[in-house]
């Protein structure tokens, strides 16, 4: 029978794994190997992945990956012994070494995703990296020094992995890290819930001959669950200290630290050195590939060669790769290739999953002795949880309801602190108006920096809700049921499930997004997601979204905002399609993802991360934002005469000179004043740069100050409402920084449309679709370029993004037009 074949909430016993490659390889290191319970949970909407129970946590598949898994009913499956728990070999240790050591220690924390690896790593370094309970939140490795019991502490923080094996880029980065830079401990954080799953990990740390501490990270959790570890008793066996903690209220953190300096200096009694016994046949492989390994000592210096031994019968390409410089390279293929025969032909299975096999015996057979849980464990809250948010027809609407509320409340909510503000930066600006002398630096400081930077930092309640919800999103497991929810629609575009979250990130921004892109395992899937996550409206583009909904469409704002970060994801989904059938021939790749335990996140977690959003906005209103906006400015305000300006100051002289009434007088004043400054500002540098450029962009309804304010965005999407600030100044109505009154009072001061209405309905519309899809900024094509490895898709993401921008634009533009 196969696994796609079980009904819902049934328990059946794998009995063999079919496929091969790197769908076989991932699906053992998460616990699919043969003897292990599998319970059906439920199918995904639209019939996507299916949910499975393993290992004591959740975890989705594809149908067609599920019926590569053959299985029994549970009734059928007898309980074999456990013969193939070999135990441990113990190896020679000098305990207590006396040589004086260094008062400087290199940590490397190592563990699963979502273990609490990121929140153990910002407790204990006082560091606020960003944290979330879904895989991929780590995509680079972060350092952080401190002092602490007359020690210097180097911590770093690695990629959550799974395993070490040469398959995914943050199991390279922890791999080439550890031989690399050599730390002095590893922390290995395991999921104190998970345990099965999470020593896989383990295991191949004791095979790299490293000094490993485990964390017992949410060990309050082991508790509730009626579960008994006896973690002394599980580290005299494996020779690694286990200490219990609970990273995200700072518990057991203090014995861990100390745990490290002990183990540091040799003085703990329970680390040492041991191998993992993988029974006599394999045992006896290792032996014979690692004698020939070691007759040369470069690589063997850095990496056990017991490791290598066996990622080598584990037919692992990288290591392979590392030996080809030795001069034995040739035998040392040749006798791994006949030990890999030998094995096979045995025990009638891949090399690989043997080894896999044995791993799983041995942590088996040691949680046996040490770990009691109670028979039939009740349903989890998560569970719970999951039979609404998942559920198979009402999963998708929940998904787009808590969307659609998450916009209204960034309106609704923000509007209030947005007017606070606004109010402070108009009050500001007439204070220093009053007391200042007339003069350019009066109108540099008032009309540019204040108006400009102004415009810009009253949308910063909104970017902080938005942050607000993205962290509860990402913290309570939710971003992962996403992925789960949404895999079947994106299977039909060409894109991986994995690549929803990635691309939900780019909501907040889209630098982050495209580095999380390194969780997708095949390079076609991740080049394809990184050229689509600029159609994710980021948080710099909803300045500019609620400056422009607020003023045109102020009765469906919730619902024109939705929209557009919908019309984001289905242009990044068709993109994709055409990008995979033009440019792209992925090979398809497993969806295998965890779905985390739902976790309530901490208080402190969700400041830290609104907080790092709103010190990297206001650092850039207060660098690359000011900058743009006084050049604006400079480039507006000269020169300060045109060829007409005579001719307005003797009408105005000539106005002085008439007998008429005072209010009629002032009026006209009033008029003529208007006019030469409007005529100035077309004959300005900045004028003269935008009716260049305007005979392209009028036919999607802009004129001159929105085509050069969409040129100001480039470096970053703020500066658009930080350059119209600038632009649509206004003597009539100076009551308001955020430009709504002056943008439905501005009309066109030349050419035939001369008096009529810039911004109507249609040009609003255009123009924020032109916005949504064109030029991502430097800092994007930047990051494509690096991840990618080349500029020519950096420079192909600026080029199709503005064409298409364009394209989409006109036809909003006319087809608005003609109905409206």
């Amino acid at each position: 029978m196969k696994l796609s074949e079980v009904k819902n909430n049934e328990t059946v016993v794998i009995t063999k794994i079919l496929g091969h490659g790197s769908f076989r390889k991932r699906i053992a290191e998460m616990g699919f190997v043969k003897g292990k319970q599998v319970k059906v949970i439920k199918n995904a909407p639209f019939n996507g992945a299916i949910e499975y129970k393993i290992l004591n946590y959740n975890i989705s598949l594809r149908r067609t990956e599920a019926e590569l898994i053959e299985v029994i009913p549970i009734s059928e499956f007898v309980t074999p012994g456990l013969s193939n728990f070999e135990g441990v070999i113990d190896l020679p240790v000098i305990a207590g070494n006396s040589e004086v050591k260094e008062k400087v220690i290199n940590v490397a924390l190592v563990g699963n995703p979502n273990c609490g690896k990121t929140t153990l790593y910002n407790f204990l370094s006082g560091a606020k990296e960003r944290v979330g309970n879904y895989s991929g939140v780590t995509v680079d490795i972060k350092k952080n020094t401190f002092v602490s019991r007359g020690y210097t502490f180097n911590f770093y923080d690695l990629p959550g992995t799974y395993s070490l094996t040469a398959y995914t880029s943050e199991e390279l980065y922890v791999r080439k890290f550890i031989y690399e830079q050599t730390p002095d401990v590893v922390i290995n954080v395991l999921d104190a819930t998970n345990l099965e799953r999470n020593l896989f990990l383990t295991t191949q740390l004791i095979d790299m001959d490293l000094l490993v501490i485990a964390a017992l990270n949410m060990f309050d959790e082991l508790k509730k669950s009626n579960h008994r570890l006896d973690d002394e008793a599980l580290g005299k066996l494996i020779g690694i200290p286990f200490v219990p903690t609970v990273s995200s209220k700072g518990t057991g953190l203090d014995e861990l630290l100390q745990k490290v300096i002990d183990v540091y200096e040799g003085v703990d009694p329970v680390a040492r050195h041991i191998h993992i016994n993988y029974g006599p046949e394999i045992e006896a492989s290792i032996k014979v590939v690692r004698k020939k390994i070691k007759e040369n000592k470069p690589i063997t210096d850095k990496l056990s060669s017991r490791f290598l031994a066996l990622k080598m019968l584990e037919k692992d390409r990288q290591v392979s790769e590392l030996l080809a410089a030795y001069p034995n390279a040739d035998e040392i293929n040749a006798i791994t290739h006949r030990e890999i025969r030998r094995i096979e032909n045995l025990f009638n299975e891949d090399s690989e999953t043997v080894i896999t096999d044995a791993k799983y015996a041995f942590i088996s057979g040691a949680l046996k002795e040490t770990l009691y849980a109670p028979q039939s464990p009740a349903r989890t809250t998560s569970e719970k949880i999951d039979r609404l948010l998942t559920h198979r027809r009402l999963g998708f609407p929940l998904f787009v309801l808590i969307l659609f509320l998450i916009f209204y409340t960034t309106f609704k909510l923000g509007s209030y602190p947005m007017d606070w503000i606004d109010r402070g930066v108009v009050a500001f600006g007439d204070w220093l108006n009053g007391i200042m002398p007339e003069g350019m630096l009066k109108d540099l400081l008032v009309d540019g920096i204040i108006s400009g930077t102004g415009s810009v930092i009253v949308f910063l309640p909104n970017i902080l809700i938005l942050f607000f919800f993205i962290s509860l999103l990402e913290g309570t497991g939710y971003m992962a049921r996403a992925a789960f929810i949404m895999d079947k629609i994106m299977h039909r575009f060409g894109l991986h499930g994995r690549s929803f979250i990635p691309l939900v990130m780019g909501f907040g921004c889209n630098v982050p997004a495209i580095l999380a892109t390194r969780t997708l395992r095949n390079r076609g899937d991740r080049l394809v997601t990184m050229l689509i996550i600029p159609f994710m409206s980021c948080s710099a583009r909803l300045p500019v979204y609620i400056l422009i909904i607020s003023a045109f469409f102020r009765q469906y704002q919730a619902l024109v905002l939705i929209g557009l970060y919908a019309a984001g994801i289905i242009l990044a989904f068709v993109t994709a399609q055409i990008l995979n059938r033009l440019i792209f021939r992925n090979k398809e790749t497993p969806f295998v993802m965890e779905l985390p335990t739902y976790r309530m996140p901490t208080l402190r977690n969700i400041i830290y991360h609104m907080w790092d959003k709103t010190q990297h906005y206001l650092k850039k209103i207060g660098s690359v934002i000011l900058i743009g906006v006084i050049i604006v400015w400079a480039l507006e305000y000269f020169p300060r005469e045109t060829r007409n300006t005579p001719r307005f100051k003797q009408q105005l002289e000539s106005l002085q000179t008439q007998e008429l009434a005072p209010g009629l007088r002032t009026e006209k004043e009033l008029v003529l004043q208007q006019e030469m400054e409007a005529d100035r500002l077309v004959n300005s540098y900045l004028g003269r740069i935008g009716q260049t450029i305007e005979p392209i962009m009028l036919p999607l309804g802009f004129d001159w100050k929105m085509s050069i304010s969409l040129l100001a965005g480039l470096p970053a999407k703020e500066i658009i409402v930080s350059t119209m600030g600038v632009l649509y100044q206004s003597d009539i109505d100076e009551s308001t920084v955020n430009l709504q009154q002056k943008l439905q009072n501005e009309v066109y001061s030349h050419g035939t449309l001369k008096g009529s209405k810039v911004f109507t309905t249609a040009s609003a519309l255009s123009f924020l679709v032109f916005i949504l899809i064109y030029f991502p900024c430097i800092g994007v094509v930047a990051t494509i370029r690096n991840e990618s490895g080349h500029w020519k898709w950096g420079l192909f993401s600026i080029l199709y993004t503005t064409l298409l921008a364009w394209l989409m634009a006109f036809l909003v533009f006319q087809t608005a037009q003609f109905f409206m």
